[in-house]
């Protein structure tokens, strides 16, 4: 039999594909570059140090490409989970990006369906990749009890597994769950699977596990984040590409800023150094740092001191056509598709000062052409697509405990925080000397400019979303493409566009995405617990 891995949907059609096969698997160095072993039955893949080394290889290929039916080419070149499809999802669900064409409409206007590819992808390949994780675990302790390799590696293989698992179940609830604050966690969750699914019986006892609460699934989730905390490396070869313990710290500070644990946001990013006195930041473990220059996580992507987790795509094992981040986000004058642009309201936000180096350098405008809009440029592999999808930076560590500070009532420190990522990208005239009137608002707002196109926006608007003061009260209002004009971006009247694309409130339907059919049809306990409205 060959490794097991999750297709059509997360438990019930288990499809037989080459999970470790030629094109699947790579060096431990980037496994993205060399050429792989031939296939390996689930029997032999932990049977050896290197075999096993290609088998963790492979799962972060699965959060990069996916894993499909070779034979339909299922979810193929698509970028799913993590290889493009979190970041271009996360921006189409909320406003700062407009859409141009036909390719994130559904996305883009909450018209998606039960059946609708993008949000069925997206759970079929978070749980394809959660299967692969869970099979890594399973495979890596029996290979450590067996002597086949040592127990402190076994331990730090599914050390990143875990870390892999619990990225992909906070994924899935921040679309299909309701947020933590609805009812401090006691609303529907996701599905916590922590099976490996390779026999008829565990697809059984997959298919009668239930959605559990959200506050479950955050439970299990932090569980694994500690875990992965207590057996990972500081560092590694390739560290930005593999798991570590800071990336594990890092992803824990966002999900603890989810769950409104200020307390908790402040005592994980205290371990990387967010809690200095001094207004410079720098992380005992690991080494991270901000970077002189905001573009220097991009410009460098394999080798920078501030991206603490990302996802590594290369010419030979890339997001496709049709999932890459350069393509996706790109304008055409410079290769790439005319699908995203930035929306005006954000490119001019009064808060967006002129002279910032997040807007002069990784922002460009087209003139030519159907859509002579502004367009990210964080991604620049317009040919081979080979960007590497960020998913955790020290500048998020630092704003996910400014806004905590802020709620806690410590003005100083939040205020320290902000001015580190902030100052190093505006003109020192437009750097504050005071903390801001409502300094909270002024975080939230930072975070907009500092990871536009990085799929953070989504998240925010869902943490946020029962946040009377703070949040959108739901998904805003969007600019329809029919509004725009080379002329609205503008920054010396810094004009707004009303948006004709209507918001949508929180207690929509709308709001979350649907279970897919493809789940609900052959599996009946999710089937009874679908979201609202479906």
């Amino acid at each position: 039999m060959k490794i097991l891995n999750i297709n059509k949907n997360s438990v019930g059609k288990i499809a037989l594909a080459l999970a470790l096969s030629t094109g699947s698997f790579y060096s431990c160095s980037d496994f993205t570059e060399l050429a792989p072993l031939a296939s390996l039955s689930e029997s032999t893949a932990f049977t050896s140090p290197a075999n096993i080394e290609l088998a963790a290889n492979g799962m972060y290929q699965a959060a990069a490409v996916g894993t499909y039916d070779p034979g339909t080419g299922a979810a193929a070149g698509r970028g799913y989970p993590f290889g493009a499809a979190a970041i271009e999802q996360g921006e189409m669900r909320g406003e700062d990006m407009v859409n141009l064409q036909t390719f994130f409409d559904i996305s883009y206007r909450s018209l998606y369906t039960t059946a609708s590819a993008n949000n069925v992808n997206h759970w079929e390949q978070l749980y394809a990749l959660i299967n692969q994780a869970n099979i890594i675990i399973s495979g890596v302790k029996t290979a450590g009890a067996n002597g086949i390799i040592a127990a402190d590696v076994a331990t730090r293989y599914e050390a990143e597994a875990r870390f892999l698992r619990a990225l992909a179940h906070h994924e899935l609830l921040i679309h299909f769950a309701r947020p933590y604050a609805d009812g401090k966690g006691s609303k529907p969750g996701v599905p916590y699977r922590e099976l490996a699914i390779n026999s008829g019986e565990a697809v059984n006892e997959g298919l009668a596990m239930g959605r559990g609460t959200v506050a479950e699934g955050y439970a299990k989730l932090l569980a694994d984040l500690d875990f992965a905390e207590a057996n990972l490396a500081d560092t590694r070869t390739n560290g930005i590409a593999r798991a570590t313990k800071g990336a594990a710290i890092a992803l824990k500070s966002r999900v603890k800023l989810h769950m409104e644990d200020w307390a908790g946001v402040i005592a994980e990013a205290a371990k990387l150094g967010a809690d200095a006195t001094s207004g410079t930041f720098k992380s005992a473990v690991g080494g991270y740092e901000l970077e002189a220059d905001p573009e220097t996580p991009f410009a460098n992507q394999k080798s920078n001191k501030e991206s603490m987790f990302s996802i590594a795509n290369s010419a030979t094992s890339n997001p496709g056509v049709n999932g890459a981040l350069a393509n996706m986000l790109g304008p055409s004058s410079k290769g790439a598709r005319d699908l995203v642009a930035m929306s005006p309201n954000l490119y001019n936000a009064t808060f967006w000062v002129d002279g910032d180096l997040r807007r002069t350098k990784l922002v460009v405008g087209q003139t030519t052409g159907n859509f002579p809009f502004y367009y990210t440029t964080k991604y620049r592999d317009y040919g081979v697509f080979g960007d590497w999808a960020p998913v955790l930076r020290y500048s998020e560590v630092l704003l996910n405990a400014s806004e905590a500070y802020a709620r806690s009532g410590n003005n100083a420190q939040s205020f320290a925080l902000l001015n580190a990522v902030r100052n190093r990208s505006v003109p020192a005239a437009a750097r504050y000397t005071s903390a801001p009137a409502d300094l909270i608002q002024t975080i939230l707002n930072e975070r907009r400019v500092e990871f536009a196109s990085e799929g953070r926006r989504w998240a925010d608007i869902h943490r946020l979303a029962l946040d009377t003061k703070y949040g959108t009260g739901g998904i805003p209002a969007k600019v329809e493409v029919s509004q725009l004009k080379n002329t609205s971006y503008d920054l010396v009247n810094r004009g707004a566009v009303t948006g004709s694309v209507a918001a949508i409130p929180q207690t929509d339907f709308r709001f979350l995405w649907p279970i897919p059919v493809s789940e609900t049809s052959i599996n009946p306990t999710l089937a009874k617990e679908q979201n609202p409205g479906y």
